[in-house]
């Protein structure tokens, strides 16, 4: 009887010890719970936001940072923007979005009375853009210096009509279409069709001198081409900053063209000297032969007097008049000046 009732007590002992262990763990639970979601949670109920413990404590087991989550939701709340869920949130953190600059960038439209949704200032986040950059730029627009400076290049070049170059410098004033963010071109597309818009715009004028004297006929020629069409920025003011005379592209052309003819002249004068050479040499050698047929011809005459008086044919005394008449000949070609080669 004993055995049984000290068993019995003990098995009351060991069941009191499982109960003290189980509270304990709960309390400290509790503890550990209260500690880490109490103050954020307090905040939550002051502020109406309407996060609650169980809302946190799901969020740290999926990995989120829950704090950040409940700060931004009382900041969205104190501005005025009950619409935008915590389960909203949560979604652009697990789908790796930067909830910060999309709270900022909703908060900061909704004061400058600017249409931004939530699900399209997620949207802009998600695709790359500074959400938050783009609502400051649409409220307080930017300045783009055309062309840009990191770029390489300082001016931009065009030419006018009577042929001088001018080098100008704009500075694009742009401010943020939020509604087309997601798809339309960026600043690099303002700049080359601001670029293209001056460098048309120079090459219309008739004149630099109207240009110096009225760089505004820039500006607005460029703005009448919708330069903005399609892309993320509404052009603001195009205003040349600057605007010099470069060199006279027109009178360097000419003067290349110039040099460029007189080579091509040069060149059929020397061709023309070469054939001419060509020529005379091909009549000297014509001379030459035919002087040696008619040597060769001279050759023949001797032998044929020869002939002749051996064949009686011609007498002595006809070859003396013939002789006389040769030397004659060679006297009068002396006294003219001209030089005869005798027949021997």
């Amino acid at each position: 009887m004993l055995a049984a009732m000290l068993a019995q007590n003990s098995s009351l002992d060991t069941l009191w010890v499982v109960l003290i262990g189980f509270a304990v763990i709960v309390l400290l639970l509790m503890g550990f719970f209260l500690f880490n979601f109490i103050q954020l949670w307090v905040q939550s109920i002051l502020t109406k936001a309407n996060i609650g413990p169980l809302d946190m404590l799901r969020m740290k087991l999926v990995g989120l940072d829950y704090a950040l989550i409940v700060r931004q939701k009382i900041a969205l709340v104190q501005a005025g923007i009950k619409d935008v869920t915590s389960q909203d949130m949560e979604s652009h953190v697990l789908t790796k979005g930067n909830l910060l600059r999309v709270v900022g960038a909703v908060i900061a439209a909704r004061k400058a009375k600017i249409d931004l949704s939530w699900g399209a200032a997620a949207a802009i986040d998600l695709a790359g853009r500074d959400v938050y950059e783009a609502v400051k730029r649409s409220v307080d627009p930017k300045v783009i210096d055309c062309p840009d400076p990191s770029k390489g290049r300082q001016t931009l070049d065009g030419v006018c009509r009577n042929g001088i170059q001018l080098k100008a410098r704009a500075r694009v004033t742009v401010r943020t279409k939020l509604d087309r963010l997601v798809g339309g071109a960026t600043e690099e597309t303002i700049i080359a069709r601001v670029g293209e818009g001056i460098v048309k715009a120079i090459g219309s004028a008739e004149h630099h001198t109207d240009v110096l004297a009225n760089p505004n006929l820039i500006s607005q020629a460029v703005l009448k081409n919708a330069l903005d069409s399609q892309t993320a920025f509404e052009i603001v003011s195009i205003d040349v900053a600057e605007i010099d005379v470069g060199t006279n592209v027109g009178a360097n052309l000419q003067a290349e063209q110039a040099a460029a003819d007189l080579r091509v002249a040069q060149a059929n004068a020397e061709k023309r000297r070469a054939l001419a050479v060509a020529e005379e040499q091909e009549m000297r050698a014509k001379v030459e032969a035919n002087r040696a047929e008619v040597v060769l011809a001279e050759s023949e005459v001797p032998r044929a007097i020869a002939s002749a008086i051996k064949e009686g044919k011609m007498g002595y005394m006809d070859y003396m008049q013939m002789r006389n008449l040769q030397s004659d000949t060679q006297m009068r070609s002396a006294i003219a000046g001209t030089s005869e080669r005798p027949i021997q």
